[in-house]
This record gives C-alpha cells, sequence and structure tokens, in this order.
C-alpha cells in the first residue's frame, strides 16, 4: 500500500494521536493517504470514530506487539 504521509504519535494518549492526525490529513489532498503510529491502546477505537464522523476512509488498523499502526485515506 502506498503511504504518502507518515506521523509518529508513539508515547502519547488520547486525543493527542487524533489531533495529530487531523492536523496532518488537513494539510493533504483528497485520496492521499496517512499512516499514523500509536502506542495508545485506544487508538484502535478512537481511529474507527474519528474515520466514521469525519468522512476520512480507515483503509487498515494493525497490532504490532504494542504498536497500532491505522492508515487513513483523506476524503
Amino acid at each position: 500500500m502506498h503511504i504518502d504521509k507518515e506521523i509518529d504519535t508513539s508515547g502519547l494518549n488520547c486525543p493527542l494521536p487524533i489531533l495529530h492526525a487531523k492536523k496532518a490529513l488537513s494539510t493533504m489532498e483528497s485520496g492521499q493517504t496517512l499512516q499514523v503510529i500509536a502506542t495508545d491502546v485506544g487508538s484502535m477505537r478512537d481511529f474507527k470514530a474519528f474515520a466514521r464522523q469525519t468522512g476520512n476512509e480507515l483503509l487498515d488498523q494493525q497490532t504490532v506487539h504494542d504498536t497500532y499502526i491505522h492508515v487513513l485515506r483523506r476524503r
């Protein structure tokens, strides 16, 4: 999967990973993809809700050890 931009929010707790993702998405063009790396276990549900509420598409979520990876497509 092609990733246009990646941000690392490791060590940050809710709502900071979402706020950083929102800021990054605002600088991107429609259709571009953003990968967010997080360590907050709550980010798994938070990014699902964020995608539903904003209309951005949640393409993928993965858990790798204690890291949570989210891929969003800008609406």
